[in-house]
């Protein structure tokens, strides 16, 4: 099997650990590199959780660098309230002893997309702002990368105001210079995420597994049962897990061509990824996908057997 080559960058908390352990057992995946970016938790925190997930899951030998400390604009924001003060809702793993890469995320991913001349695939989980460095810095990465894979956005409503997706809310104008690149994009926003969760039966069962995932998987998800039973959620969603299993299963997911941009200076609508879908005007630029329903069965009968695996 010819294994497609996946960069994975995130600003990894709960859920990013998840879709991080499936990507790393995906065999229809070859992880190439990641990076951390700024978002759930600040840098050092999601570095630091990128490369203790990984050796948790046996991959020391994925490297992983450093991205932005902050949005290119904005000041930070960051989700204390769902990931925890440690990006991981306070659990703790082993410490990886890999060697700590130093080289820039965006100038690796730029060496890595050369090396793969068009075949690359990016899923990113966080904020955009190492995409649209790598954009800024090495202009003709945009020949090199085959798709970015995205979660973030919404095509309707939002989930850290009433327009905005956590997501591009932190780095607007990061996502919206991602969004006129022209590099492909397939969004997963909430429109899909939430559509993308495990119930209760399954969060039992990966629980029972008592392996090392399934134990990270109780222990950081306290905040999220919380705010579960304040905000009547059906489950947990594993937003940052949909680009991943896309990536190896895309007929399992459901989308429409769009026009996408971010808009970076609403006062009330900062954040808000604008499509064209519903709307009688269409954008000239229609070079994205946003995707609208998913098969949850499949969607989280994959993610048990991964966890089980562990």
């Amino acid at each position: 099997m010819n294994k497609i080559p996946v960069w994975f960058d995130t600003d990894i908390g709960v859920d990013d650990a998840v879709a991080l352990l499936v990507a790393c057992r995906l065999e229809e995946l070859e992880i190439v590199g990641v990076s951390a970016v700024a978002g759930n938790t600040p840098l050092p925190n999601a570095f630091r959780n990128a490369r203790d997930v990984l050796a948790l899951a046996g991959r020391k030998e994925i490297k992983v660098y450093p991205g932005a400390d902050r949005p290119l604009v904005k000041e930070l924001f960051t989700a204390e309230y769902v990931h925890g003060s440690n990006g991981l809702g306070g659990a703790e793993i082993p410490l990886s002893d890999a060697p700590i890469e130093e080289t820039k995320a965006w100038d690796a991913l730029y060496e890595k997309a050369k090396e793969y001349s068009g075949e690359l695939v990016v899923c990113a989980v966080g904020p955009l702002t190492n995409i649209a460095t790598a954009i800024f810095k090495h202009p003709d990465i945009i020949e090199h990368i085959k798709v970015l894979n995205i979660m973030g956005g919404a095509a309707d409503g939002g989930n850290i105001t009433p327009c905005a997706e956590f997501n591009i809310y932190v780095d607007p104008h990061a996502a919206e210079n991602v969004m006129k690149s022209g590099i492909p994009v397939n969004l997963f926003g909430l429109d899909v995420t939430h559509k993308a969760f495990l119930d209760d039966d399954d969060i039992d069962e990966i629980v029972s597994y008592g392996n090392a995932a399934s134990k990270l998987f109780k222990d950081s998800n306290g905040l999220l049962y919380a705010a579960r039973e304040r905000l009547d959620w059906s489950g947990l969603c594993e937003h940052d897990s949909c680009p991943v299993i896309y990536t190896a299963h895309p007929d399992w997911f459901v989308g429409q061509e769009c026009g996408i941009y971010v808009e970076t200076q609403g006062k009330l609508t900062i954040g808000k990824t604008v499509t064209d879908l519903w709307t009688d005007f269409k954008f000239e630029d229609r070079h994205c996908h946003i995707f609208l329903d998913v098969d949850r069965t499949r969607f989280a009968g994959l993610i048990k057997d991964i966890y089980r695996t562990y």
